[in-house]
């Protein structure tokens, strides 16, 4: 290994800590990733190892899928209960070690997360063991109360919880309060009229992209809603698109048909392997799926806060529609619109009074 000053590659080789480590390398067997495995973690390890990577010594590997597995061996024992230990083994091997498997290489924000959400996992299951609560007899009322005295990061539970739901560990009607009412930015009239016009008069943007950003933007709609919409909602043609959100279609005027046009003719993932007979408008990159809520947010967070914007949307249409019809129309609960219209003073009551006093 050729460097400019050889004397600052001596005097870090000559630092205890490093002797030490290549002490212990020098007696393995041989010079593989499992060797360096086997030894302590450290940074002088990953570095050395790093060295070794680069001069050709030890092939390259997908650096972030090992290190989150490592680290998921070691996490596992800080579960309570050997019966919850397993759950976590299982939610790791399956829904996080498998997803990276399909990745071409694991990123370091894929790695952060995957991390994080365990980790949250694992502090629930430990509350649930404090309070002998068993997961299979989680409650409503004890998921409300483990997030109520906790930091807004055991939010992201929701990801445990709805893995624990397909595999049938617990009942499939529990949800996670998504945010704490009031806190949370709305973007304002002017900002939204930004961003549509950003959105429609860009190309920074792909027309799926775009797309989805103006169900967003104009209708309050829900990523994981967008992405679930099929061919079967949309009708295209010469004269008028419309797409169906909720229990009505709703016609989109140009120009906000622009991108609805473009990605009709054009879907994207349509590789006859995949998607023989995909419906999808969404059309994902695993067979016969539609895209991924998670891709689409982020994709769209590099634009407009999503969030925000769909906050935003809903407090100022319930300024202009009764919230029992917008309810219908965009396929909300008439409750969830009721908060918004509190604060656009459209009351949910007062609309029944209305009709009623008429």
């Amino acid at each position: 290994m050729s460097m400019k000053r050889a004397n600052s590659g001596l005097t870090w080789i000559r630092q205890e800590h490093v002797s030490r480590f290549l002490a212990g390398l020098a007696v393995s067997p041989q010079v593989t990733h499992e060797a360096f495995d086997a030894l302590p973690a450290s940074l002088t390890r990953e570095y050395v190892r790093g060295l070794l990577v680069e001069h050709g010594v030890l092939p390259r590997r997908d650096v972030y899928r090992a290190r989150y597995e490592q680290w998921a061996r070691e996490v596992i024992e800080r579960a309570a209960d050997p019966d919850n230990a397993d759950v976590i083994r299982r939610y790791v091997r399956w829904e996080h070690l498998r997803r990276m498997d399909q990745m071409p290489e694991v990123t370091q924000g894929t790695f952060l997360r995957s991390k994080q959400t365990v980790t949250v996992a694992i502090e629930l299951l430990n509350w649930l063991t404090h309070h002998d609560i068993r997961l299979a007899d989680l409650e409503q009322k004890h998921l409300d109360a483990w997030q109520a005295t906790g930091p807004t990061t055991r939010l992201i539970a929701d990801r445990f919880l709805r893995w624990a739901i397909k595999t049938r560990l617990v009942r499939p009607d529990f949800k996670i309060q998504r945010h704490r009412r009031g806190t949370s930015p709305r973007m304002g009239a002017g900002e939204q009229q930004t961003a549509v016009q950003r959105v429609v008069h860009t190309d920074e943007l792909s027309p799926r992209d775009r797309a989805a950003a103006i169900l967003v933007l104009v209708f309050g709609q829900q990523i994981e809603d967008v992405t679930a919409l099929t061919w079967d909602d949309v009708t295209v043609t010469d004269d008028l698109v419309t797409v169906r959100l909720g229990a009505i279609e709703i016609a989109l005027p140009d120009p906000l048909d622009r991108p609805w046009r473009a990605l009709a003719a054009n879907p994207g993932n349509d590789q006859t392997a995949a998607h023989p007979n995909s419906t999808w408008v969404f059309r994902g990159y695993s067979p016969g799926r539609h895209l991924e809520a998670a891709h689409l947010r982020t994709r769209l967070a590099e634009v407009f806060s999503i969030r925000a914007a769909r906050l935003g949307t809903l407090h100022e249409l319930t300024k202009l529609a009764p919230v029992a019809v917008l309810a219908e129309a965009l396929g909300y609960s008439p409750a969830t619109l009721e908060r918004h219209a509190l604060d656009s003073a459209t009351a949910y009551a007062r609309y029944i009074a209305a009709i009623h006093g008429s």
